[in-house]
């Protein structure tokens, strides 16, 4: 009885670490080490490019617009731009009605999150405990959404063998029937994967037949190598049926302080997506919608960012070259660092604070266990390229050294 209730305990114990933020873990990990060299921060996501010239003059045109309340779902231009850039980016069965089809959001963590729960009230009865599946490695916003909506997250491996993507063909029946929603990344966070449009296809196909939403999370759609990632919204056919995308400038645009994003896709849920949104969410300052609006209205700061990023890549294809299973992922700003060989993602970890001074994230925080016990992210690192040139490459040869 003793060992049953201790292993009951370790498990719990094991559940609510594991729920904690990453970087709140990664803090405990290292805390006590001094770093061996000045330290560089590569754990955090946040873009360090310049933010685009244009946003200043937007704001202070603007000002006036702070003494007012915004509306819930967005004001018409900015909706209208939004709208009008999808067309532009996606090859789209028909245009986006910024009137029913588009919503302003808090950037996307906030829409994430609140997704689940209008989607557990907007799909209705399933056939067994609701579920939402989630990617895993994933972005933490996704399974906070699921427990919040009562819904039980099921963790998906996206693997090196499943090219870092959920494998749509070991879904059954069962699960499926019971789904809510399905969250996506592409270019997935941290492994870079991009989906095909036939992946995407398919999903849409699945999400029609059982009846479930697909949330496809796009935050980095717009950083990638060589070719543009498709969009869910071209999978899902005229009137967007059980789709919605989640988008932000926090990438694309280098604001990640704007804490401006859209959520766009089929009118039925965000109909009802907006009505929880109008009494649980805070509204987006109308000054910053128009600075989005000025940002979907221009390419060239998001070509020069790409351009950056890219550079950055070049220099770890130099640096780290075939080590740690490195290759130069599709989209996105992570590495994705096979470190098996060393101890495991938190020794790796704790020995590039230590010895090289190099912030990462190890990869089993940004994971879940499965039902065999495995981390998909155990054996990796997250790299995150968002230093500039020269600081990256110092980073990148420390690391090298360390690790051989």
């Amino acid at each position: 009885m003793m060992t049953v209730q201790r292993k009951a305990q370790t498990s719990s114990q094991a559940a609510a670490e594991s729920s904690r933020s990453p970087f709140v873990r990664l803090t405990d990990l290292i805390a006590g080490l001094t770093p061996g060299k000045p330290a560089i921060n590569l754990s955090v996501g946040e873009p360090q490019h310049a933010i685009p010239d244009f946003v200043g003059p937007v704001l202070a045109s603007h000002l006036a617009e702070f003494g007012r309340y915004p509306a819930n779902k967005g004001v018409e231009p900015f909706r209208k731009a939004v709208a009008a850039w999808l067309g532009r980016r996606y090859k789209l069965a028909k245009p986006l009605d910024p009137e029913t089809e588009v919503l302003v959001l808090n950037g996307t963590r906030e829409g994430l999150f609140l997704g689940a729960l209008a989607a557990r009230r907007f799909v209705g009865g399933r056939a067994g405990t609701p579920a939402v599946l989630i990617p895993n490695p994933f972005y933490a916003a996704y399974s906070a959404g699921a427990l919040a909506a009562d819904c039980e997250p099921v963790y998906l491996p996206a693997t090196r063998e499943s090219g870092f993507l959920p494998d749509l063909g070991a879904l059954d029946e069962a699960l499926l029937k019971r789904t809510v929603a399905f969250y996506l990344a592409s270019p997935s966070n941290p492994q870079g994967a991009v989906a095909s449009r036939d992946y995407l296809d398919r999903l849409a196909a699945l999400s029609r037949r059982f009846g479930f939403l697909v949330f496809a999370d796009e935050c980095y759609g717009e950083i990638y190598s060589k070719d543009k990632p498709a969009g869910m919204l071209e999978a899902s056919g005229e009137g967007f049926p059980n789709t919605v995308v989640f988008h932000s400038l926090s990438k694309r645009s280098n604001l990640p302080g704007l804490r401006v994003g859209f959520a766009a896709g089929d009118k039925n849920f965000l109909a009802a997506f907006l009505e929880l949104r109008n009494v649980a969410a805070p509204q987006v300052p109308t000054p910053m919608q128009h600075v989005a609006v000025a940002a979907y209205n221009d390419e060239m700061h998001v070509e020069k960012n790409r351009e950056l990023y890219n550079a950055k890549f070049d220099l770890a294809d130099q640096i780290i070259g075939d080590r740690y299973g490195y290759k130069r992922p599709a989209g996105g700003f992570f590495l994705w660092l096979d470190v098996s060989k060393f101890g495991g993602s938190e020794i790796v970890t704790k020995r590039l604070w230590a010895e090289a001074g190099v912030r990462v994230v190890p990869g089993r925080y940004l994971a879940r266990e499965q039902a065999d016990g495995s981390n998909p992210g155990a054996d990796y690192i997250r790299v995150a390229m968002v230093q500039d040139a020269a600081t990256t490459a110092e980073a990148l040869h420390r690391l090298v050294a360390v690790l051989g």
